[in-house]
């Protein structure tokens, strides 16, 4: 590192607000928390309406993604990303909102330079990175069940 960059950093270690953790902790917590027992809900909604289990699993999750994509275009999944942090952030909502919230900002470029080329470039990495990661975890599993 060359000194100008241990000088930033220092001066930015001595003026970073340092994060309350037990409050993010109990707000990502009960907020993660809620959107699950919303889901939940969904699910108890959808039973009583007499709807195939199968076509349950897939109005589910594409309901809490209308839902977060819904607060992310009138700005107020934002509001509760901020209270919330990470609570917001791992469900399915967090990437509805990083989908739909890179969209709005990207719209004065145009469908095609703005919103199709950068509409990725939060969630993409989620995308690569899950799909990774369960190719391994499936792997692993294969072979623990020949073991």
């Amino acid at each position: 590192m060359n000194t100008d960059s241990k000088t930033y950093q220092a001066y930015a270690k001595a003026h970073a607000k340092r994060s309350p953790m037990a409050r993010d902790i109990v707000r990502a917590f009960w907020v993660g928390g809620l959107i699950c027992v919303i889901g939940e809900l969904l699910k108890l909604l959808y039973s009583s309406l007499t709807i195939p289990e199968d076509l349950i699993k897939i109005l589910i999750p594409v309901t809490l993604i209308f839902i977060a994509g819904l607060l992310t275009g009138i700005g107020v999944f934002d509001n509760i990303a901020k209270y919330a942090g990470a609570g917001t952030l791992v469900p399915i909502t967090g990437f509805a909102n990083s989908m739909i919230a890179t969209a709005m900002d990207t719209k004065s470029e145009g469908m095609i330079m703005g919103v199709g080329a950068k509409m990725f470039i939060v969630a993409g990495p989620v995308i690569v990175y899950g799909t990774v990661a369960s190719l391994i975890y499936g792997v692993i599993l294969w072979i623990a069940e020949r073991v």
